[in-house]
């Protein structure tokens, strides 16, 4: 994949792989739980896990599936070229897995008190793309 110019001088862009047999999956309404097995490297399945716990009221467990989810990304992000800096768009679909696993995490943290972390996570989204964090409710 041909990266587009960066004529701010920053590191370009990170556009994740699509993951179709996950997303299809997820789309489809399966539940989280089989998809994330089925494919447990995917950022969006751990998220969706995070965000019906933490809708369940259980902050711990929402926190134990972002952070899967987030350290699947990163591990995604690395193979991508990406070098701890830089953008990812949340107009890039594929990229929204981590980024929904990234905002999770925060919210989580949060809940349970690690507010340092939380502020980590809501800069690093802010920093990954300022509209995820407006879409996701930064």
């Amino acid at each position: 994949m041909i990266m587009p110019e960066n004529l701010l001088g920053g590191p370009p862009p990170i556009l994740l792989s699509d993951e179709p047999a996950a997303r299809e999956a997820l789309d489809a309404g399966n539940d989280p739980t089989e998809v994330a097995a089925q494919h447990p490297t995917s950022s969006a399945a751990w998220a969706a896990l995070a965000d019906r716990a933490f809708a369940a009221g259980r902050p711990v467990e929402s926190y134990a599936y972002a952070r899967v989810g987030y350290h699947r990304g990163l591990d995604a992000l690395r193979r991508a070229g990406w070098k701890g800096a830089g953008p990812v768009p949340w107009s890039h679909a594929p990229n929204r897995g981590f980024l929904r696993a990234l905002h999770a995490l925060g919210r989580a943290a949060a809940a349970i008190g690690e507010q340092d972390e939380a502020q980590r996570c809501a800069t690093f989204l802010r920093d990954s793309d300022p509209e995820a964090a407006r879409t996701l409710g930064d």
